[in-house]
């Protein structure tokens, strides 16, 4: 093809500062609150599982927070990443819509979450930390924060959800090389693990159950602080480096997005693609329409109800306002295509209350006939949780085509899928189901 489908920045044009929704919604964020008084915390109430520097990013409501020159020297091993045009899927499609996607798959972890990482590993290393504990679900996060800690010399203990430490081998050997210690979870580390695994040995795990061994783990050993790689608003800050390229990357395209998909589990490589573009419907009337697309396994932001919920199952975290399903969500241990957690970042949660977003949600059947569909025209295999927002895609280009209309669609392709490939098995095989 003549046009060009691959826009690429230069290391003097990648971000200096993250952008903060925060400092733009036009209804304030409701508080967290403490889970005893049913009262706002002060981020005095965060220091004994995070440092103050992220705590500092967790309240500001200043616009732009600078990153730091040792965190973008980090980046710059995978930072910026492209933007492509998938032209060979608009042509499988026959559809008029010019389909973009901006792609995260090139990071030394395979994802997105090394945009949070990265930074949560610097700013715990200044500040003193000698130990990380976190958990993880599919292990993209695990091994994004066991290689950050690993290049700032921090220990990592990962908490990973049982049926995915049983099904993702090889996202456990990456945290292993990078020196991180894995336990399945729920595990024989923690008080609560112990007693989960006493009422029933056979727990598959959650997220919710595996957050709740991670802050034990933090609040019992020293020097060791909590780090999680979505639902928070620092998490959220860290990752809008992928939209602000990506702003840039459609001006060289001489495009804007009319509508613009990600994949959402707790939020963050949704915010991280999307909230750039939300300051400009908010501060520029932008009419662009951006959708939140998630499993209908797990449906926080289409079934579940906006309200006050702790982040972990054991009711150890602060009480947070969001679109949950109940933190005793139990996901399907058949559902093959992430994105598992109970409730959804504050930040994307407000912005869907205000009406600045949309959500939509699809079995995964569908899912992984359109990751294949991707895979077959654009070659890159995506990670299962990309495909949501690619099927999300797909369908508006089809749309597009069906009403005659020429569409410009932007969506983030958050990670490859090389160490999913036994999701496609059973997708290819005809062991999923649809939950």
């Amino acid at each position: 093809m003549s046009q060009t489908t691959r826009f690429s920045l230069s290391q003097a044009e990648t971000p200096t500062h993250w952008y903060n929704l925060n400092a733009d919604f036009p209804e304030p964020l409701p508080p967290p609150l403490n889970p005893g008084t049913k009262q706002p915390i002060g981020p005095e109430a965060l220091a004994a599982i995070f440092p103050e520097p992220l705590i500092k990013q967790e309240v500001t409501t200043e616009r732009w927070v600078e990153i730091p020159e040792e965190v973008r020297d980090i980046y710059a091993l995978w930072r910026p990443s492209p933007l492509m045009r998938a032209t060979r899927l608009e042509k499988a499609l026959q559809t008029p819509a010019h389909i973009y996607y901006k792609y995260e798959g090139g990071s030394p972890a395979g994802s997105h979450k090394v945009n949070t990482s990265v930074p949560q590993a610097y700013f715990n290393k200044i500040s003193g930390t000698k130990r990380l504990a976190t958990e993880t679900g599919a292990g993209q996060w695990g091994s994004s924060l066991a290689m950050a800690c690993k290049l700032f010399g921090l220990e990592c203990n990962v908490y990973m959800v049982k049926v995915s430490y049983q099904h993702k081998p090889y996202r456990r050997m990456l945290m292993h090389t990078w020196g991180a210690t894995v336990h399945a979870s729920p595990s024989d580390q923690t008080e609560y693990g112990r007693k989960l695994l006493a009422q029933d040995p056979h727990n598959n795990g959650s997220l919710g159950i595996a957050i709740s061994e991670a802050v034990e783990d933090t609040v019992t050993h020293p020097h060791t602080k909590y780090a999680l790689g979505s639902v928070l608003n620092h998490v959220m800050l860290h990752q809008t480096v992928i939209g602000l390229e990506a702003m840039k990357q459609m001006e060289m395209a001489g495009e804007e997005p009319d509508a613009i998909f990600a994949c959402v589990g707790g939020g963050s490589n949704f915010a991280g693609l999307t909230f750039p573009f939300i300051h400009q419907k908010i501060t520029q009337n932008k009419k662009t329409r951006i959708v939140a697309v998630e499993p209908l396994s797990c449906p926080s932001l289409t079934k579940g109800e906006l309200r006050y919920d702790f982040g972990d199952t054991a009711e150890m975290t602060p009480l947070l306002m969001m679109y949950t399903l109940g933190h005793n969500f139990m996901p399907p241990s058949i559902h093959a295509g992430g994105l598992r957690y109970h409730g959804m970042s504050p930040m994307v949660s407000h912005a869907l209350k205000l009406g600045l977003i949309a959500a939509e949600a699809y079995p995964q059947t569908a899912i992984f006939q359109s990751a294949a569909l991707f895979a077959q025209t654009e070659a890159t295999i995506p990670a299962p949780e990309s495909a949501h927002a690619i099927h999300a895609a797909i369908q508006e280009a089809i749309r597009a085509r069906e009403a005659g209309q020429k569409k410009v669609i932007l969506f983030n392709l958050s990670g490859h899928g090389l160490l999913d490939l036994s999701s496609y098995e059973s997708a290819m095989s005809g062991k999923l189901q649809d939950v």
